[in-house]
C-alpha cells in the first residue's frame, strides 16, 4: 500500500506574514523598478516604451561613469580600512582590561549617532578656515587642505602631476568622507568581530602558549583562519552597504552634483538627481537595476572566490 504524505498548512500560515512582507517591500519593488526602466517615465507616468534605451543612455553618460569610478573608489578604500581597524580594535577590545565596557560603549556609539549630527559635526571638521583638521596640520607643519572643495584626485595631490581621472584615485573631498564612514562604521563591525573572537576555543590558544608561539603566529595561524567565516560576512555586507552610500555625500558635498566637479558624485547619488531633480524616473530606475546587477555580481563573485578559503569549524 502506498502511504499518504500529509502535509499540513498550519506551518506555512505562521510564515506568511512575513513572506507578505518581503513580497510587497522587497521582490514587488524590484519588479516594479525594472518594468520602470524600460520606459521613458515622468511626473505624468509612462510616457513611451524605450526597451533599454534608459541603459543604454546611462552607459553613454559621463556623469554616470564618474559615478561609478566615484563609488567604485569608495568601496575600494572603506571596505579593507573598515574590516582591518575593526579587526584590530577588536582583538584590543578582548583582550583583559579594566573598564572593557567603556571602550567597547565608546567605539560603537557612532554607529547608532545620527548620520546627519555625524556629518554636520565632521563638516565643520573639515572647514577650510575653523576646522579641527587643519588645526591639526598647521600644529604638524603640513599645509592646510581643502577637504570638501578639492576635486584633484589623491595620487595626484602627493605625486604633484596631472593623472588620468582613473589613475588619479579618489579626490580628496572624497576621501574625507571615507574617513569619516570609515569611523562611524567601525562600531558596527567590531562587536562582530568580537563575536566571533569570544567563540574561538581557548584550548588552541593554550596549546600555542605551551608550545611556545609568537603573538603574531598565533594570530596567523590561530585566530585569523578560525575568524574567516566572520570576515566572510562583515567582507558581503561592508561591500553591499557601501555601494549604498548617500546621506554623508548629500549632506557634505551636495548639492549639486555631488561636491566640487562632481567628484563626490556616487551611484545613489546620481540616481536621486535623476529622480528628483529631473523626474527622469525612468533613467533613474535603469540605474538603480545596473546598481543592483553590480552588488548582486560582486556577491556570487566573493561566495564563489572567497568562500573557498573559509574554514568553518
Amino acid at each position: 500500500m502506498k502511504k499518504r504524505i500529509c502535509i499540513s498548512i498550519k506551518p506555512f500560515l505562521y510564515l506568511l506574514p512575513a513572506i507578505i512582507i518581503v513580497l510587497v517591500f522587497r521582490f514587488f519593488p524590484i519588479l516594479y523598478v525594472a518594468r520602470v526602466s524600460l520606459f521613458k517615465w515622468g511626473i505624468g507616468g509612462a510616457e513611451r516604451f524605450t526597451g533599454f534605451g534608459n541603459y543604454l543612455k546611462a552607459l553613454s553618460d559621463p556623469y554616470f561613469w564618474q559615478s561609478l569610478t566615484n563609488t567604485l573608489w569608495y568601496v575600494v578604500f572603506v571596505v579593507p580600512l573598515s574590516i582591518f581597524f575593526s579587526l584590530f580594535i577588536a582583538l584590543l577590545l578582548n583582550s583583559k582590561i579594566k573598564r572593557i565596557g567603556f571602550f567597547r560603549t565608546v567605539y560603537f556609539l557612532p554607529v547608532v549617532t545620527s548620520i546627519v549630527a555625524i556629518s554636520m559635526v565632521w563638516k565643520w571638521i573639515y572647514h577650510p578656515k575653523i576646522g579641527l583638521s587643519n588645526y591639526i596640520l598647521t600644529f604638524l607643519h603640513f599645509p592646510p587642505q581643502r577637504w570638501l572643495s578639492e576635486w584633484r584626485g589623491i595620487f595626484e595631490i602627493i605625486i604633484g602631476r596631472n593623472l588620468p581621472d582613473v589613475l588619479a584615485g579618489p579626490s580628496l573631498a572624497l576621501l574625507s568622507i571615507i574617513i569619516m564612514m570609515v569611523w562611524k562604521g567601525i562600531g558596527y563591525n567590531m562587536v562582530i568581530f568580537l563575536a566571533g573572537l569570544q567563540n574561538i576555543p581557548r584550548n588552541y590558544y593554550e596549546a600555542a602558549e605551551v608550545d611556545g608561539a609568537s603573538g603574531f603566529s598565533v594570530f596567523r595561524h590561530i585566530t585569523w583562519p578560525l575568524l574567516s567565516s566572520t570576515t566572510f560576512y562583515v567582507l558581503i555586507i561592508s561591500t553591499i552597504t557601501s555601494f549604498q552610500v548617500f546621506a554623508p555625500v548629500w549632506l557634505m558635498t551636495g548639492p549639486p552634483a555631488g561636491g566640487p566637479l562632481g567628484s563626490t558624485n556616487v551611484l545613489v547619488y546620481h540616481l536621486y538627481d535623476a529622480a528628483f531633480n529631473f523626474s527622469s524616473y525612468g533613467y533613474a530606475s535603469a540605474i538603480s537595476m545596473i546598481l543592483f546587477l553590480i552588488v548582486l555580481t560582486l556577491t556570487i563573485v566573493q561566495r564563489k572566490v572567497v568562500e573557498r578559503r573559509v574554514y568553518y569549524e
